[in-house]
């Protein structure tokens, strides 16, 4: 069955056929079969389709593109989060409370939790969403973390190297040796993707041949790279994550020229290379100073933006409310930041069936109740999403 959906005040496609940046249709319509876009255009121009839906002028974009969260675990921080508003510095510490109640945590707990904020995030706009493991530091707790994200998401990642958990403390080879043998093959079958947190800044994280070894292990078991890197101070992340072509090097707070560089310098012709992939909220969250987009995109640098979704440095599912940050606090224009937030994350998954509405894609939208994109700054903190199709069916 063939649905129309018309009466568009402003369509947001990605699409460069309908013209550069986000590819505006004003006064738009969208024909969705099969669960895919099968036409955009001007209404006036639409074909004709089993269903007609009249969208009441409202602006319809890509669902959006969540390429960074972690939205498995037990227990909260929001203690950790009052004592950091009353001057505590973020040192990523924290994550081992995570870690203790993630371990202790039933399954039906942790799916309950997962899917409770999957189920948020969706209502949100977020169609397409990322989830890692790396609150449980032991082969179990790791393994079940990653079953339970497959059920919610194809888009699962290994996070098994986020930090040292304390019983390693003093055996750090001993805890990449874990990671890259028997934790790894327990989690490989239900991940798609392998991280590491690289951050000499941080004690617990990993320095640059730690997480060289762990990433190339995942990637000879089949898993695609991603990286946590220059959170907290310069360091290696960024180069490292180039070095192995990585999808994306997320966090980007400490950049050099040479990072910059060799981010630009990863997309040649012809072949993806690393997208720079920017966590806002997280700088809301802990009061660290925010990425430098511009300098990003002025490099020509393609950026996403995720929610890094998780209970203790940036506890918000809203990719709205991200939106708002990229454009007040890291003075990126309303249109590059829902770029980023929608076609940027599917460039950090490398996806080409999501984060845009060209013809063939997957017909997840985001119906906003706004007559325009710019909304979604111009109102911060609004629930101004009204409805969202998700593989051509409303959810």
């Amino acid at each position: 069955m063939s649905v129309l959906l018309t009466n568009i005040g402003e369509l947001v496609t990605n699409d460069p056929e309908h013209g550069a940046g986000l590819g505006v249709v004003p006064r738009a319509a969208v024909v969705v079969e099969a669960g895919r876009i099968a036409w955009t255009g001007p209404a006036t121009r639409a074909p004709a389709a089993d269903v007609a839906v009249d969208l009441g002028g409202r602006c319809v974009l890509p669902g959006f593109v969540d390429s960074h969260s972690h939205t498995v675990f037990a227990g909260d921080r929001a203690a950790e989060f009052a004592a950091r508003m009353t001057g505590e510095p973020y040192t990523g510490g924290g994550i081992a409370t995570t870690v203790a109640a993630t371990r202790a945590a039933g399954e039906e707990t942790l799916r309950a939790r997962g899917q409770a904020l999957v189920r948020e995030m969706l209502g949100q706009g977020t169609t397409t969403v990322e989830i890692k493991s790396g609150y449980g530091q032991d082969v179990a707790t790791e393994a079940r973390m990653l079953r339970i994200a497959r059920e919610l998401t194809p888009e699962t990642t290994f996070l098994g190297a986020h930090t040292v958990p304390a019983e390693y403390a003093d055996d750090r080879a001993g805890y990449v040796e874990l990671v890259t043998g028997p934790m790894l093959a327990a989690c490989a079958p239900h991940a798609r993707w392998i991280d590491v947190f690289c951050e000499p800044a941080a004690t617990t994280a990993f320095d640059e041949d730690e997480a060289r070894t762990v990433l190339l292990a995942g990637m000879r078991a089949g898993l695609l790279a991603r990286v946590h890197g220059n959170q907290l101070a310069p360091g290696p992340g960024v180069r490292l994550a180039v070095e192995v072509g990585a999808a994306s090097v997320d966090h980007c707070t400490h950049l050099s020229d040479a990072d910059v560089d060799a981010l630009a310098g990863s997309w040649t012709e012809g072949a993806a290379g690393t997208v720079a992939t920017l966590l806002p909220a997280v700088e809301f969250s802990t009061r660290s100073p925010y990425p430098d987009a511009r300098r990003l995109l002025a490099a020509g640098v393609p950026v996403a933006l995720a929610t890094d979704c998780n209970p203790g440095s940036g506890y918000s599912s809203s990719m709205s409310f991200v939106v708002a940050l990229a454009v007040r606090e890291m003075r990126m224009s309303p249109a590059e930041a829902v770029w980023s937030a929608t076609a940027g994350g599917a460039a950090a998954l490398r996806r080409d069936d999501v984060g845009d509405l060209r013809v063939g894609a997957r017909a997840d939208l985001t119906v906003l109740d706004a007559p325009n994109h710019l909304y979604l700054a111009y109102r911060p903190g609004v629930p101004l999403v009204h409805e969202v199709w998700k593989d051509g069916a409303q959810v």
